[in-house]
């Protein structure tokens, strides 16, 4: 799974530092051994040159090269018993344990070219923290209250809010539980109030903690960062990083798309982010106030195409569900 560079920087930087923290509590612990058991100091020395013996026996030809080199193993051996004697006599189990953070990749984050799992998990952690910055922390999809929309049937849709929401919030866990790269793209419509930041939150939190890269922003800062990119180009730029990042993750959430200052730039961003990830197989969930026709209108009709032909449309109802509580709380 792709992380972003920021998420990758900041789980190497704690990789780091728990690589630190490990190797300063074992010069503790051999510190403190050495003290208590001075004859543990000795057997270290011992070991370091049987090895150097070995070392140097491995170089011999014939048969006096083995038996040196079988002699220094033997004494090894014998010097690594009485070392684990004294440290089980003395010390709890574990406390001359010298071994590395992570016994793949001893603590460097990548075993070859590729990501170790202790880095990854750590990435996974950081990208938690982002989205629940970004999202407020509070969505979740056990947290949905389907009571806040009206159980009556409403003619034009031959449906309740109730009713139609209920079908929205299951398609919607079953999307984040089941995400895949193969899976589909989303598009929320409906007035302000009615749950669909709230959903895409909740589809961010759940695809993530399954360990897809994901990214959550709204639409407004999404064409400010393309814009600065563009107009300012420089690679170690953070507008940089983030374009790459609203190309290449893995799930892209567009929140608010219509909020935004429409412009000629906004426009070709749009169509660009839109069919760029679309071509590239990459998934997206964009929410909006408004119909795919406005849609249309607001940006253009090839937006407008791809949104209808490549996107599951989520029609939202009710009442807004900010202005209930505030009834309910007066």
């Amino acid at each position: 799974m792709g992380y972003s560079a920021e998420v990758v920087q900041r789980a190497r930087a704690r990789l780091a530092q728990a690589k630190e923290d490990r190797e300063s509590e074992n010069r503790q612990h051999l510190a403190q051994a050495y003290a208590k058991v001075p004859r543990i100091r000795e057997i270290d020395v011992l070991l370091r040159r049987t090895m150097a013996q070995a070392a140097q026996a491995a170089f011999l030809q014939g048969s006096d090269g083995q038996a040196l080199l079988e002699q220094a193993r033997q004494e090894n051996l014998g010097l690594q018993r009485e070392r684990a004697a004294l440290a089980a006599a003395n010390f709890e189990e574990g406390f001359l344990d010298e071994s590395p953070i992570c016994d793949k990749c001893g603590g460097s984050g990548y075993v070859g070219t590729t990501m170790c799992e202790c880095l990854s998990e750590l990435c996974l952690q950081e990208q938690k923290k982002e989205i629940a910055v970004l999202t407020g922390g509070k969505e979740s999809f056990s947290q949905f209250r389907l009571d806040y929309y009206s159980d009556y049937t409403d003619s034009k849709y031959g449906a309740s809010p109730r009713a139609i929401m209920e079908r929205n919030f299951q398609n919607c866990r079953k999307y984040a539980a089941g995400f895949t790269p193969n899976s589909g793209n989303l598009l929320f419509v409906g007035s302000t109030g009615l749950g669909k930041t709230f959903l895409s939150a909740s589809i961010a939190r759940v695809v993530s903690d399954r360990g897809f890269s994901v990214v959550y922003d709204t639409a407004e800062h999404i064409f400010s960062q393309m814009e600065e990119e563009k107009f300012r180009p420089d690679d170690s730029s953070a507008a940089c990083e983030n374009v790459q990042r609203y190309q290449n993750c893995d799930l892209l959430i567009v929140d608010d798309l219509g909020t935004e200052m429409v412009t000629s730039f906004v426009q070709s961003a749009l169509y660009q982010l839109i069919n760029g990830r679309l071509l590239a197989g990459k998934k997206t969930v964009i929410n909006t106030n408004l119909a795919p026709r406005q849609l249309g209108e607001r940006y253009s009709p090839q937006v407008q195409s791809r949104l209808e032909g490549e996107y599951r449309v989520l029609p939202f109802f009710g009442e807004d569900i900010r202005k209930l509580r505030r009834r309910q709380q007066m």
